[in-house]
């Protein structure tokens, strides 16, 4: 590929001397579980997304997961109730709603910004079985609506910020803060090697602003246990790995480069391409969006992603199959939702990563604009 959609190489190569310096500091440690890392990873996440507490944890898939069943220790949820997803996350996202015994109610989304609908979200709401909420902030754009504030005493509401770090909202969420990861009761982060902050293999977050969710979530991952040996819960082992968060700590604050880099090329695209069969992501040129994926949709989606490797250019689908038509969710799989099902058929992303220049998304755009 000339342009390859992702390289991690590249995208690490500016931090290599410090990433082998953390790493080896950890070695040298002999703290191999816990430790100076991981506890300084808590503060600079908890001080980037504007809340008091983050608790790290070894995935962005088991943050959400130890949300949900605190909320269930709790007493806030129960095995049963109705918690809104919207219809064209990552599978993880709704994975970890049924691990906690809840029942997702798939929830359109806009064409427009390919987020969670607000409209229906409040339509949705009034059901009295539906105690939850799970705001996606899916490819990068803040997914947060004004209306949701006045749900949160109903509602459990919980950010799934695994694609939008450093991302921030227009209007304020229910704790009177701007940052994702700050605007509902609770937030799950992923560090994926691919995500914007990635770290050199599994590892996230959990962020919060209330002191007994995150001490219930830290014993939930270290086997249900507040004390050793000593068992509250029937927990997991989900802790942060303190090489990964050596890791993370190196690029957290890089965090507002890399994502202006990414806008970088987003505005690029914005600009350069111009089809009649190619439908643009709205544009937001602030950290309202911080393009994890540039990600347009195109009914001629197989033909154009063909045109483009034959042309050198990397792409990806994100995601050609919705979670309710996915195997393992069978029994949603007639639910009539024909946006979500038409942004998989459509969606292709381009490269928006390191790997790409502001001079190859021109060269891109030019090529995409010549596809017919």
């Amino acid at each position: 590929m000339r342009y390859p959609f992702l390289d991690l190489a590249t995208v690490n190569a500016p931090y290599m001397d410090e990433l082998q310096e953390a790493t080896r500091r950890v070695v040298a440690s002999g703290w191999y579980v816990g430790g100076q890392e991981c506890q300084a990873f808590e503060e600079k996440m908890a001080t980037l997304a504007q809340t008091t507490h983050c608790v790290g944890v070894s995935n962005g898939l088991d943050a959400l997961r130890l949300i949900f069943r605190a909320f269930i220790e709790q007493g806030r949820l129960k095995p049963g109730d109705k918690v809104l997803v919207p219809a064209n996350t990552y599978i993880a996202s709704v994975l970890a709603v049924t691990d906690a015994g809840l029942e997702p109610v798939f929830i359109e989304p806009r064409l427009d910004t390919l987020n969670i609908d607000p409209e229906r979200v409040l339509e949705a709401a009034g059901d009295p079985e539906v105690c939850g909420l799970l705001v996606v902030h899916l490819y990068g754009r803040v997914a947060w609506d004004e209306r949701y504030n006045a749900l949160a005493d109903r509602l459990v509401i919980v950010e799934d910020v695994a694609q939008a770090i450093g991302a921030v909202s227009r209007v304020a969420g229910i704790n009177g803060t701007h940052a994702a990861g700050s605007l509902g009761h609770a937030a799950g982060f992923s560090f994926y090697p691919t995500k914007n902050i990635g770290a050199l293999g599994d590892a996230g977050c959990v962020t919060t602003n209330e002191a007994e969710l995150a001490r219930t979530v830290r014993a939930l991952a270290n086997y249900g246990s507040f004390q050793r040996y000593h068992n509250e819960y029937q927990g997991y082992n989900c802790r942060l790995d303190p090489i990964q968060a050596a890791c993370i700590n190196v690029k957290l604050p890089h965090t507002a480069t890399e994502n202006a880099l990414r806008r970088d090329l987003a505005r690029v695209y914005d600009k350069e391409i111009n089809h009649p069969a190619v439908v643009k992501p709205l544009f937001v040129d602030s950290d309202e969006m911080v393009w994890h994926q540039y990600v347009i949709l195109s009914p001629e989606r197989d033909r154009l992603r063909q045109y483009l490797t034959d042309h050198g250019v990397g792409s990806d689908i994100n995601y050609p199959t919705p979670p309710h038509h996915q195997s393992c969710y069978q029994r949603y799989a007639s639910l009539p939702l024909p946006i979500a099902d038409q942004i998989a058929a459509q969606c292709l992303s381009l490269p928006i990563t390191r790997c790409t220049t502001p001079a190859d998304a021109l060269a891109i755009s030019h090529l995409l604009s010549s596809f017919r």
